[in-house]
């Protein structure tokens, strides 16, 4: 396992690395490139097809691993789908509702294929037959999934490396628990990412675009639900959640702060995680780097909560969401007013500083 596994990393990330020039000089020829705008930190015209280098690789490391003879052919169509839509998106911008459509039909052919979670074994309570509801469930898991990437693609190399954490963490774990399927497909999405890298770190030579993001998005979600396949307990069903801390922290406090700051939940702003991070003097360089450093939190917290007991699984989901609130209200992600910890934490100190005196 680890030998293929090896060689295919290395397959993969020399792919991506040597491809990515050539998707950018195609890029700039069919016009799908990334205009600016008031809500964006560049300045030019950055060719956005990047994530089909990526898709290369994985290609070339998937052939490499004999991963084709395996009976993945369902997963295969999915991603040749997805990335389609992706080079689609930009080249021609596609609305809202025909990406939302593209990846529900991507999702059911999964589904279709028998790739679904049937039982959840709730502790203390018993296993819990999810029947029907195990379809829309698992489709609502890899629609949800395939967006979160696409949601923090807002800095050179941000979402290439928090993908790169996110399915770093999911061949650590695989490789823990003797899932050789599972770790091949993550050591080869993790090496083709790493080769594309190289060209998207700052100052970023190409964007992972839609391409990049919804291909990258589908393939945690497939590789978390092979993980969960059919049988899964409560808490490991949190794991993958986890390791996607950091776009669904940003996702869950621009929800936030547009109920708190009474504006319509899908209204753009300059009030994201990395927006937030560069208004405070942060370089672009070092924001990238910060998120990063956020995102190694996660994921050392899933490793950790998937090898833990029943209660340390929830003093570690107990401590990240303190953690995460108030690193929200320390960078004002919400508004620079909404503090109810440090608010409560400073109203404690003071009383006892008057009682004191």
């Amino acid at each position: 396992m680890l030998t293929t596994g090896i060689l295919a990393f290395t397959v993969s990330l020399l792919t991506a690395l040597f491809v990515t020039p050539l998707v950018i000089k195609i890029a700039k020829m069919i016009g799908a490139v990334d205009k600016p705008n008031e809500r964006k930190v560049h300045t030019n015209l950055m060719p956005r097809l990047g994530g089909l280098a990526i898709f290369i690789g994985v290609i070339a490391g998937y052939f490499t691993a004999g991963l084709h003879h395996e009976k993945v052919t369902a997963i295969s169509v999915g991603a040749i789908l997805i990335v389609i839509i992706g080079i689609l998106d930009d080249k021609y911008e596609l609305s809202a509702k025909v990406k939302f459509l593209g990846q529900l039909i991507v999702a059911g052919i999964i589904v279709s294929s028998g790739l679904t979670v049937n039982l959840i074994t709730i502790p203390y309570i018993g296993d819990f037959e999810l029947g029907m509801w195990s379809y829309p469930i698992t489709v609502f898991w890899i629609v949800g999934i395939t967006n979160a990437i696409n949601l923090i693609d807002g800095l050179d190399g941000l979402s290439g490396g928090i993908s790169a954490i996110g399915i770093g963490t999911v061949a650590i774990l695989a490789g823990m628990n003797g899932k050789v399927l599972i770790f091949t497909l993550s050591i080869i999405l993790l090496g083709s990412i790493l080769g594309f890298l190289y060209h998207n770190f700052y100052p970023a030579k190409i964007f992972m675009g839609d391409t990049g993001a919804l291909f990258l998005g589908y393939s945690i979600s497939i590789l978390s639900l092979l993980g969960l396949y059919k049988s899964v307990t409560l808490f490991s069903f949190l794991v993958p959640i986890i390791i996607l801390g950091v776009p669904i922290f940003d996702t869950t406090y621009a929800i936030i702060r547009r109920i708190v700051n009474k504006k319509p939940i899908s209204a753009p702003d300059k009030f994201h995680l990395h927006h937030r991070l560069l208004a405070l003097g942060l370089s672009h360089r070092n924001t990238v780097l910060a998120i990063y450093a956020f995102g190694i939190l996660f994921a050392v917290s899933a490793l950790l909560f998937s090898e833990s007991t029943l209660w340390g699984s929830i003093f570690i989901i107990f401590g990240l969401l303190i953690v995460t609130e108030i690193f929200a209200e320390l960078i004002g992600i919400v508004h620079h007013k909404y503090r109810p910890i440090l608010g409560l934490i400073n109203k404690l100190t003071n009383k006892r500083l008057y009682g004191k005196q």
